[in-house]
């Protein structure tokens, strides 16, 4: 009986990982390779080739284009979280497809922004009504779910 607990303790404590684990997201060494791409002169394709596809594309005057890489830690054993890189960088690109402008904005460029408190508390009231007047209507267009079935369907 003392070896299966000896042998099942083992297992456990062997099985723990003291190193800690670092979740990234996005794209790697996004702050060393933003230096590689110059405005006027580099291109879609030059861009493509060194970044990816980027997270996010929007189109106004110019194509922007926008790269996020993302990296939390572990700060101890317990598995509080601690975000140790958050880089942004935006591309404007011409119609021509050159690098009109680039941004790059790094966790020091983060703001702790003070919202109005009672301007948020409006807000939310109206979103919460807003919410549930839209789920009431949609219950009242269609009580046994049927429209929302036939889209899952056709959507395969």
């Amino acid at each position: 009986m003392k070896y299966i607990i000896f042998i099942s303790i083992f297992f456990l404590i062997s099985n723990c990982s003291f190193n800690l684990v670092d979740d990234h997201h996005g794209v790697y060494y996004l702050e060393k390779k933003e230096k590689s791409v110059i405005v006027n002169e580099s291109n879609v394709n030059d861009i493509l080739s060194l970044f990816g596809e980027p997270s996010t594309k929007s189109t106004f005057d110019n194509d922007m284009w926008i790269y996020i890489e993302r990296k939390i830690t572990n700060t101890h054993f317990f598995g509080k979280r601690k975000l140790i890189t958050n880089n942004v960088l935006v591309l404007e690109i011409d119609d021509k497809g050159i690098l009109a402008k680039k941004d790059f904005y790094d966790i020091n460029d983060m703001n702790n922004l003070k919202f109005d408190t009672k301007r948020s508390q409006s807000l939310e009231k109206r979103d919460f009504i807003y919410n549930f007047l839209s789920s009431m209507r949609q219950r009242i267009n269609d009580p046994l779910g049927v429209r929302k079935k036939k889209r899952e369907k056709g959507a395969r």
